[in-house]
């Protein structure tokens, strides 16, 4: 009898942190090795120099805790990781060598792995493959690989789709279905309809008690453009944070940056990681017109070189969710020769992810902004996860057997299982809803 049992490694009591393993008879596939960002961020500044080890990360409770697959670790065949975000590639430097197996993703995904273990001063033992979207590799005799191209808010995504002899097994987190993507390709709807009998689906549901579909990034785009291009900024600097992997919201501020007559001014190591690996792979082209800075002494130098002609320049920085030591927390703090002045632009391109401490951390850098007199502007932005009528299509599309939530906490994942349960699905039988560390048998 065929036997399929999924073990919630991370991501399952709380947003971050993903890390799924599935076993189909006796071979294992691990899905992503996230990083969880809050307490990452706390023990260290995505802006610090400093080699971060493996134990400070544990002892921070920022990677998984693979204990829970220990008995499985000698028949894991792949580790596969469907896109750039740290919550679901950063913890691969740190784990992936507990494996004997290969590291699987697309060129762009590869290559900010790569980035990610080379700043940290890791050398990766395991071999890292690269498959383009809509490409198939075979693992193993009995299981084989595709990618199945989605959008998201990082450039190659992936839903990942195991063929096995049982059925297939499709692993969705994260996605949403943009019908007007500003860079990229559309989600490959069709190739959804030529995945046969869907076993299992592990699907995001961070926006399952949203009851809409999610605006497309066009909306986002447009939304900068009327702020950006829109108001009057003559005389005034003007910076925008945002997420460093949203590369087709970079391509807007760039763009709109030009647009302006203003020089694009990236700062920061993660912005340079992301950006490097999107040139490697040709989806963007920011060096050609944009300063790029990546360390400390040269973003202090440039920001005192350029302070006098600021209206020349738009500044993009991370730490748009307050986070201490960040680049946009130093500018607020002024610990820079670069200083926010009365009626400068501040863009925040982002939302605050709702944790406590990125809410109380942008309460603060909110009230230091408006008190020196800023012009801040807040919300730009639209998700890029699938909310529940993208997560209703994608059930439709599919009609997967069983399904696990994942990517959420308590109520998010019951949200998704409501859902189902409002298609025919029943709860326990063929909707698990899972913590972390549990293991199920689907049947």
């Amino acid at each position: 009898m065929a036997k399929i049992e999924v073990t919630a490694v991370g991501g399952y009591d709380f947003v971050g942190k993903n890390m799924t393993a599935v076993k189909i008879d006796d071979e294992i596939i691990i899905f992503d090795m996230g990083l969880h960002l809050d307490n990452y961020i706390k023990c260290q500044s995505e802006e610090d120099e400093n080699y971060i080890s493996t134990k400070i990360l544990k002892t921070a409770d920022a990677i998984p805790d693979d204990s829970s697959i220990e008995d499985w670790r000698g028949n894991v065949k792949a580790i596969v990781t469907t896109h750039a975000h740290l919550d679901h590639l950063g913890a691969i430097p740190y784990l992936a060598s507990r494996y004997n197996c290969p590291v699987i993703g697309t060129p762009f995904t590869i290559e900010v792995l790569n980035a990610i273990a080379k700043d940290n001063g890791i050398v990766m033992s395991n071999d890292l493959k690269k498959i383009a979207a809509n490409q198939k590799f075979k693992i193993s005799g009995n299981l084989e690989l595709e990618f199945i191209n989605v959008t998201h808010s990082t450039p190659q995504t992936v839903l990942a789709a195991i063929h096995t002899k049982h059925g297939v097994i499709v692993y969705a987190n994260d996605f949403k279905f943009d019908m007007f993507p500003t860079l990229g390709k559309k989600t490959e709807f069709s190739r959804f309809e030529k995945l046969g009998k869907v076993k299992l689906l592990i699907v995001d549901s961070l926006y399952a008690q949203d009851s809409i579909k999610m605006p497309s990034e066009s909306v986002a785009k447009q939304m900068l453009k009327d702020v950006m291009v829109g108001i009057s900024s003559k005389g005034h600097g003007m910076v925008v944070t945002t997420f460093s992997s949203h590369l087709a919201r970079l391509d807007s501020i760039y763009n709109f940056a030009k647009e302006i007559g203003r020089k694009p001014v990236f700062l920061g190591r993660s912005l340079s990681k992301y950006i490097e690996a999107g040139e490697t792979v040709n989806i963007i082209n920011f060096s050609k017109d944009s300063e790029i800075t990546k360390f400390k002494n040269q973003v202090k130098k440039t920001l005192k070189t350029i302070y006098k002609e600021k209206d020349k320049y738009v500044l993009i920085c991370t730490g748009h969710q307050g986070e201490p030591s960040s680049i946009m927390d130093q500018l607020v703090n002024d610990k820079f020769d670069y200083k926010l002045d009365k009626n400068d632009i501040v863009i925040f391109s982002c939302n605050v992810i709702p944790s406590e401490i990125n809410l109380k951390n942008r309460e603060i850098m909110d009230k230091k902004i408006m008190d020196k007199g800023c012009r801040m502007f807040k919300g730009i932005h639209v998700s890029g996860h699938g909310a529940k009528e993208d997560l209703r299509d994608l059930l439709n599309m599919i009609k997967p057997d069983n399904i696990v939530p994942t990517h959420g906490g308590f109520d998010m994942k019951m949200a998704l299982a409501g859902l189902a349960k409002d298609m025919g699905y029943k709860l326990g039988k063929n909707v698990f809803v899972m913590k972390d560390g549990e293991r199920v048998e689907v049947k």
